[in-house]
């Protein structure tokens, strides 16, 4: 009997944490962060999704996926089963999945236009254009 219930208890001890995503039963809050517990409280989260969001502007669109990875929970679960506590992070998380979405069309866009197009697109141009003959126009090559 001894056994089986240190059994029990190592299982419990074993599990401790609720899950991450705020879904299933309808009155426990979830974690907002994919570190649960360990991560930030429900009140820091907040403010920073929100900083994580602004600082997306600042030409640093890579904080926007920081923010979708860090808070997928808050992304993950649908708005009207989530956690009341998700509700003033949710907006920041989404617009930065959002803006993220946009950034990787524009840049992949842009990145195809460039390899696919090259010079039969830009003409004349595609000289000025690319970085890979800088050293031939600065006459740095004719010292090797």
């Amino acid at each position: 009997m001894e056994r089986r219930g240190g059994e029990e208890r190592r299982d419990e001890e074993s599990h401790p944490r609720p899950r991450a995503h705020g879904g299933g039963g309808g009155g426990g809050g979830g974690w907002p962060t994919v570190d649960g517990p360990l991560g930030l409280a429900a009140e820091e989260s907040a403010e920073h999704a929100r900083s994580f969001f602004l600082w997306g502007f600042a030409l640093l669109p890579f904080l926007w996926a920081v923010n979708c990875l860090y808070f997928w929970p808050v992304l993950r679960s649908p708005p009207s089963s989530s956690p009341s506590s998700f509700a003033p992070i949710r907006p920041y998380v989404v617009r930065s999945a959002i803006g993220f979405a946009i950034f990787v069309v524009l840049l992949s866009s842009w990145a195809l236009t460039f390899a696919i197009g090259g010079e039969r697109l830009f003409g004349p141009v595609w000289n000025n254009l690319v970085m890979y003959n800088v050293a031939d126009k600065l006459g740095l090559t004719g010292w090797m």
